[in-house]
């Protein structure tokens, strides 16, 4: 008989140079509960970690508190292009959308990918016609308030990974990018292995500045060093210092199979939180402890 994991979930809300006057903690803190809470609602059913992240990812973009669904930022055009990733650990199949603009929420439009392709990445008009044709819901553009001003932080991305019951994995990211980017820029949150990833081994979903994630293969990465028997903690660090060497900061999740748990940070914070079962959520945005679920 096959013995029942305790399931656990984990959100980001993004990493960055975050200033107590403008960052919006107060706001935020209540929608990383609802989103937390919405999630494990699917894993307390029984259901599948892929799912449970995409809810948890879809209530984070529609909160518009985040540069991710209707708080996504601006670029340089005045235009909202998205990004989003999932990926199933037990499979390691995943799907992905970036420089899509007017759908609602990427995160299921990747989702959509991973069902009803072969493919994992679909960017721009042939994505958004992709989409439009497996009916994800798209919003005109007096939808998308971006939440980030010029004086606000410039990291937002929105991300989730998640254990189930069964002992699998899950990790799921989404974004609008930074603010002011250049039309036509993808950073690390769509790409597999930069920003995120999920195996039998681990899950993780990073936030920052992306193009030093990617140049790293950070998500990868970390999950390499928890497969080779790292503490996950350490993995996590590791990473984000080579990301450093790079000249980038940010912070992630990782959430081994076992149960172990990291999160962890570079910059002055990054809006997160955990839940575990029979807990409350619990969230943090500054240098405060979670934990233990």
């Amino acid at each position: 008989m096959t013995t029942a994991m305790a399931p656990r979930l984990l959100i980001h809300g993004g990493a960055g140079n975050l200033d107590p006057a403008t960052a919006r903690a107060d706001e935020a803190r209540p929608a990383l509960a609802a989103a937390l809470r919405a999630g494990f609602a699917v894993l307390e059913r029984g259901g599948r970690a892929l799912d449970a992240v995409q809810t948890a990812v879809v209530v984070l973009e529609d909160s518009g508190l985040f540069s991710a669904g209707k708080g996504a930022c601006e670029d340089a055009a005045g235009d909202v292009t998205l990004d989003a990733a999932i990926m199933d650990g037990v499979s390691r199949a995943g799907g992905a959308v970036a420089s899509v603009a007017g759908v609602r929420n990427a995160i299921v439009g990747a989702r959509r990918v991973l069902e009803h392709t072969p493919h994992v990445l679909l960017v721009g008009a042939g994505a958004e016609s992709f989409l439009r044709e497996h009916q994800v819901p798209f919003a005109p553009r007096s939808y998308f308030q971006p939440a980030y001003a010029a004086a606000a932080p410039r990291h937002g991305t929105v991300g989730a990974v998640a254990l189930d019951a069964q002992g699998h994995l899950a990790a799921a990211t989404s974004t609008g990018g930074i603010l002011g980017k250049r039309p036509g820029r993808v950073g690390d949150s769509p790409i597999l292995g930069a920003g995120t990833y999920a195996d039998e081994t681990c899950a993780v979903s990073a936030t920052g500045q992306g193009e030093f994630f990617l140049r790293s293969v950070f998500a990868f990465r970390v999950a390499r060093d928890v497969a080779a028997g790292r503490d996950v903690g350490e993995a996590l660090r590791a990473g984000l210092a080579d990301v450093q060497t790079l000249g980038g900061r940010g912070g992630a999740l990782v959430l081994a199979a076992d149960g172990r748990w990291g999160m962890h940070l570079t910059t002055p914070g990054m809006f997160r939180g955990v839940l575990g079962a029979g807990q409350a959520p619990q969230v943090a945005v500054w240098d405060e402890a979670l934990g233990p679920v």
